[in-house]
């Protein structure tokens, strides 16, 4: 019987979820410390941060999560890109490299609702096609990806309209992408449950 080339393995990617500091950037940590250490000669990580800052309590908290993840995590890199984040997950995976998101909200606030700001960048497409951009990025990826989001349509439906629709785009969106990874875990109270995982 001739022998059957074997297929390269497509990486799993991960989407980790939950409310407000309910360890969802803390998983995707370990996550890369854990990727760290398996391979430490030929193994990196990158952190793709999307936050901008747009006043000083969200400056201060950029500066304090930079500094306590270079703690936590000294053999990760981190770079920002609020808007461009295809682009930037294209650039950065490698067969070698595990790419970190923080966040998919903040990047989706990003396209959806950009603070008049002269450091805001500009945001040249529209949100659907970032978001195809950003599933297309994934698909192609030739690395692991672990992207963070937030799990926010568990409460009241808000009043206002436009935040009824930034809730609704979020919800999509996460849908999207929990299609697009491998696995999905749900964060509560620093706590994990996996909605999704691979076949055993």
């Amino acid at each position: 019987m001739p022998h059957q080339p074997t297929k390269p393995r497509t990486p799993a990617h991960e989407f980790i979820l939950g409310g407000q500091k309910s360890g969802k950037s803390r998983r995707a940590e370990q996550r890369a410390i854990d990727w760290l250490a398996a391979d430490a000669r030929t193994h990196r990580a990158v952190l793709i941060a999307t936050a901008q800052a747009y006043d000083d309590e969200m400056q201060e908290r950029i500066v304090r999560h930079q500094a306590d993840r270079a703690e936590r995590v000294p053999g990760m890199r981190t770079i920002e890109e609020p808007v461009e984040l295809a682009r930037a997950i294209v650039t950065q995976s490698t067969p070698e490299t595990l790419v970190v998101v923080d966040c998919l909200t903040m990047w989706l606030t990003n396209l959806l609702m950009p603070m008049p700001s002269e450091d805001a960048r500009p945001v040249t497409r529209t949100p659907a096609t970032h978001i195809a951009m950003l599933l297309v990025a994934l698909r192609d990826a030739p690395g692991p990806v672990v992207l963070v989001g937030n799990e926010i349509g568990l409460g009241v439906i808000p009043l206002g309209r436009e935040t009824r629709a930034f809730v609704d785009s979020l919800g999509r969106l996460n849908q999207d992408v929990a299609a697009a990874c491998d696995r999905v875990t749900l964060m509560a109270a620093g706590l994990p449950l996996s909605l999704k995982a691979p076949a055993a």
